[in-house]
């Protein structure tokens, strides 16, 4: 959501230790020939460019890894779709991977007339009415795309940002945006920037018609997400004139089918033009070297007059507005009330009051309703554009519970705040923890380039020293203010949306066209492909972990401690770590989480969360199947603080009765919602799939069991859970004696370690035939998983398996990708991959993966089964693999205490050493026939488990038992309650 990145920013300012007025002020000075604008103390330290074409450009150099994020930002989006052409920005934003006369293509001569003539096609496709002539026009359509795509190259954009070693190539489009997202090696950033002013000089519209029905599977996946189309219900009400409410990202289904690609090409020349645009940058780079190169690729672009999206003001609301969402998913209910621009003061206030209301600590829903279990869940959050925000509060009922008596829970303590009825410290807390949201998110590039692109998007990056200058300016808000502020905008005028669980008879799915698979032409190459190739790039040397002396081993009584010195910051983060989970105690994850609601005789249940706020810690207990981890963080001068008062809750909380009873309650309504969600159903399949009917998914507690459950029971295992052998982990500021020294005083230890209880086992199912694991779920689409547990693991497969992975399954231009989505355009998301075990004891599997309209599914199976079994050679896709897997390498950098966590993982692998540089070496050695050899001996011809989730109303398990035996599961098989 919108608010996020904001509350980053304003998080971010609190830390830079200036207070009073006048400290964040914009500045203009020049360096290499060029001006740029700052604002002074601002964390990111950020230069605003504006090109004489008007381009802006917005750099933030950090040299923490040789990698820079990227967004090349567009202000445009659903908002500014023509009333007749909605979801045209999407569009746009899936075409401008498609490349352009120069890349794209084979031959521009003769692929343009086919093009041209696609043009008209889909005119006179929008003008016909009559069924059986548009029929006979989209058949024409589909005979010219496929003669087209022989002079097409499919995906040479991704092709191209693997040769660079891009990371993560996307795109987004939302309601005032698109937004073009890289993650590159800093060495490659020539290359990158003439791909990119390549991209935007001319993009041509190819291979349309299978990327359109990419598009209709990403419509029917919305169909079929229940939030999706809670969000778009309540959008229409609560901005009932205006695009923000009256026109969606993805558009309708009427328009969809109706698509015109000279709409689409008018659009990008009104809109994508210098002075409508940004390129942000965040990573490793000179700023003064970076803005030449990136005004040389942009210089050709000339500026236009923009007129954005313009209107009246909106219909005011009167009186609540109900709304009804019915689908399969577990009951909710929103509650949304409008509010003001982003450029107003009102919008600093109400983010503020959403920190109030919800803070996941000590917010008044976080006490008053979650920490008191009186519903399932509540938060609340401020959804921010440009003209208007929503704030938006959100609860779900526990079991036998009303939508009715949580919306009454949501508006009481709306009301409380109204009031006045919150605790006057909460701002400063507020406040207090942004300097530690400063130092934990600060470091990261995505964190900065989301924060320059939100400012751009909302005002062109005109109010940064706003944006900058935030939290202090809410520090600064006082009672009074909150509660004006609360009673002019909450007030009955809000929009009320229920989602009940039910069949919506209205929905109606975009049904498939006949499509002609197209040729992608894999392995082929353009000119300018070749020539991007061979420039040189900087090369990046990796690096490679020492655990021997990146981290020093030390003593804490009985305990080993694994530190690392925090050398940057006063940040720091203690672990406790058992080699101990749910396979040794089923009780441990349920005390985990009871924990959360229990207090001590000095420090009562809402007393702690308020404490740990209070001083700006977080305190969290994490029970997974072989592990427990604990962490405190924080800043270093609540050391002290916080580790006593964990300390003291962990040796010394109260059985609470109530909150056991509640907390039962919650966990059995928890259990109920799960088998009304589809991927919660999906990955039961696939664990049921890989261990049998007893399997990790399934092997909880039992209802009766759970029911049978004492206060004592959990309240034992918390207080004794750390005389069993635990590892002491620290990064912070502190030296290694200082550290063992304090924390030997403040975490008492026994003088022997409690054995662990005995783990279960689980073994992994053979699998001598094909099988077929059935759920039946409500939804328009189909998801089909393969699952196949395969060979034992050996640390020297590592490099065939992750360049086999890269090349198969695991990005936009693996085969996988370019066969069944942009030649076949079966799916909107698919992958396969052989996957890793992250334990020596378990062994390899294969994961496979389509999501298609459900009238697909036996084309979606027959085209990754032919994939499965034959595997397609490219020589210069397993090239381009190979490369990207070297890059990934090399510009890794483990930061922080991230070496303890890859030495405890290579740990439970059996190594003792960083097996990266392995790796590494052995990459340069393999070959195309060592992919298609390991292919033969590891994916062809074997017996796969298809685990299917799907209604069973929209397809035929006949036609599943031609796959193999069929066995429909029901939810209490895959769920084991």
């Amino acid at each position: 959501m919108k608010k996020v990145i904001f509350v980053v920013i304003g998080l971010l300012i609190v830390a830079s230790g200036v207070e009073g007025q006048g400290k964040y002020v914009w500045k203009e000075d020049s360096s290499a020939g060029y001006i740029y604008r700052y604002v002074t103390n601002d964390p990111l330290q950020a230069r605003l460019y504006t090109l004489s074409n008007g381009l802006t450009v917005l750099l933030s150099a950090n040299h923490k890894e040789p990698r820079v994020a990227v967004r090349m930002a567009v202000r445009a989006g659903s908002n500014t779709d023509p009333a007749d052409h909605t979801g045209l920005a999407h569009y746009l934003e899936h075409l401008l991977f498609k490349g352009t006369d120069r890349f794209g293509t084979l031959d521009w001569g003769k692929e343009k007339p086919c093009l041209d003539k696609i043009d008209g096609l889909y005119e006179e496709y929008n003008a016909a009415r009559d069924p059986a002539q548009r029929q006979r026009i989209y058949h024409r359509i589909d005979s010219v795309s496929k003669l087209a795509s022989h002079y097409s190259i499919a995906n040479e954009y991704d092709k191209l940002m693997a040769d660079i070693g891009s990371q993560g190539s996307n795109a987004h489009t939302w309601v005032e945006e698109t937004v073009y997202e890289e993650d590159i090696p800093s060495g490659g950033m020539d290359k990158f920037l003439v791909v990119q002013g390549e991209r935007f000089r001319n993009p041509i519209f190819r291979l349309f018609h299978t990327e359109l029905e990419a598009v209709y599977e990403e419509k029917n996946h919305g169909l079929d997400n229940d939030g999706v189309r809670m969000n778009e219900a309540m959008n229409a009400a609560l901005f009932p004139t205006t695009n923000y409410g009256q026109q969606t990202t993805i558009g309708t289904i009427a328009d969809l089918k109706n698509p015109s690609l000279k709409a689409i090409r008018a659009y990008y020349y009104r809109y994508y033009v210098p002075n409508n645009m940004a390129v942000i940058m965040a990573g490793d780079f000179d700023p003064d070297s970076l803005i030449r190169k990136i005004d040389q690729a942009f210089a050709y672009m000339q500026p236009k007059p923009v007129h954005g999206y313009e209107h009246g003001p909106e219909r005011e609301l009167t009186a609540p507005v109900v709304r009804t969402i019915y689908g399969p998913s577990a009951d909710n209910v929103r509650i949304a009330f409008r509010t003001p621009a982003v450029n107003t003061r009102d919008a600093v206030v109400l983010d503020l009051i959403a920190s109030i209301f919800s803070n996941d600590k000590a917010g008044l829903l976080d006490l008053n309703l979650n920490k008191q279990q009186k519903l399932q869940g509540a938060q609340a959050e401020l959804e921010q554009y440009k003209d208007y925000g929503a704030m938006v509060f959100s609860g779900s009922p526990r079991q036998g519970q009303t939508l009715e008596q949580v919306r009454d829970l949501l508006l009481q303590q709306i009301e409380l705040l109204k009031k006045g009825q919150f605790d006057d410290s909460l701002v400063r807390a507020i406040v207090a923890n942004g300097k530690l949201a400063l130092l934990e998110g600060l470091q990261k590039n995505d964190a900065r380039v989301g924060a320059l692109m939100e400012g751009f998007i909302q005002h062109r990056d005109t109010l940064w020293d706003r944006d900058v200058a935030q939290l202090d300016e809410q520090a600064a808000v006082g009672k009074d203010e909150i509660v004006a502020t609360a009673n002019n905008y909450l007030k009955d005028n809000y929009v009320l949306v229920y989602k009940r669980k039910g069949v919506d008879k209205n929905i109606v799915k975009i049904v498939k066209p006949p499509i002609t698979p197209v040729e992608t032409n894999a392995g082929k190459q353009s000119t300018f492909v070749k020539r991007i190739e061979a420039m040189p790039v900087g090369q990046v040397a990796p690096q490679w972990l020492d655990y021997t002396t990146g981290i020093t081993r030390a003593k804490a009584g009985i305990a080993d401690v694994l530190y690392v010195q925090n050398r940057e910051s006063d940040l720091f983060h203690l672990y406790y770590r058992l080699d101990m989970g749910s396979w040794n105690s089923r009780l441990l994850p349920m005390a985990a989480q009871y924990l959360q609601y229990l207090g001590t005789a000095a420090h009562p249940t809402a007393e702690v969360s308020r404490a740990f706020y209070s001083i700006a810690c977080n305190f969290s207990v994490n029970a997974t199947t072989e592990t427990t981890t604990i962490s405190i963080t924080g800043l270093q001068e609540n050391f002290g603080r916080a580790v006593a008062l964990f300390e003291d809750i962990m040796r010394h909380c109260l059985p609470d009765s109530m909150a056991l009873v509640a907390l039962k309650d919650r966990l059995l309504k928890s259990r109920a919602n799960n088998k009304l969600n589809k991927q919660a159903i999906m990955q039961g399949l696939i664990s049921y799939a890989r261990y049998g009917a007893k399997n990790p998914f399934n092997c909880g507690l039992t209802g009766d069991e759970l029911r049978a459950l004492r206060p004592d029971d959990l309240t034992g295992l918390l207080h004794s859970l750390l005389d069993h052998a635990h590892a002491i982990i620290y990064y912070g500021p502190l030296s290694v004696d200082s550290f063992t020294r304090t924390i030997a005083a403040l975490h008492p230890l026994p003088a022997n370690w409690t054995p662990y209880p005995e783990k279960v086992r689980f073994p992994f199912a053979g699998q001598q035939s094909n099988k077929v694991l059935f759920a039946d779920y409500e939804m328009v689409q189909a998801e089909i998983c393969w699952v196949r547990n395969s060979g034992a693991y050996d640390v020297r497969k590592e490099a065939v398996v992750d360049l086999f992975d890269n090349y198969f399954g695991g990005n936009m231009g693996s085969v996988v990708f370019q066969t069944l989505r942009e030649s076949k355009a079966l799916a909107y998301s698919t992958f396969a991959s052989y996957e890793t075990p992250s334990r020596k004891e378990d062994p390899f599997f294969i994961l496979a993966y389509i999501g298609c309209q459900a009238d697909k599914l036996n084309e979606a199976v027959d085209g990754m089964n032919a994939l499965l079994n034959d595997l397609p050679v490219s020589e210069k896709g397993f090239e381009l693999a190979k490369t990207g897997e070297k890059k990934d390498i090399e510009t890794e950098r483990y930061t922080e205490d991230e070496i303890v966590f890859a030495y405890l993982g290579d740990k439970q692998k059996g190594l003792d050493f960083d097996q990266r540089k392995d790796e590494y070496a052995a990459l340069d050695g393999l070959t195309m026939d060592d992919v298609k050899k390991f292919h033969e001996q590891q994916i062809a011809g074997k017996a796969y488990t298809y685990c299917v989730v799907a209604s069973q109303k929209r397809i035929r398990l006949e036609d599943l038992r031609k796959r193999g035996e069929v066995r429909v599961l029901t939810l209490e098989e895959i769920f084991g309650y």
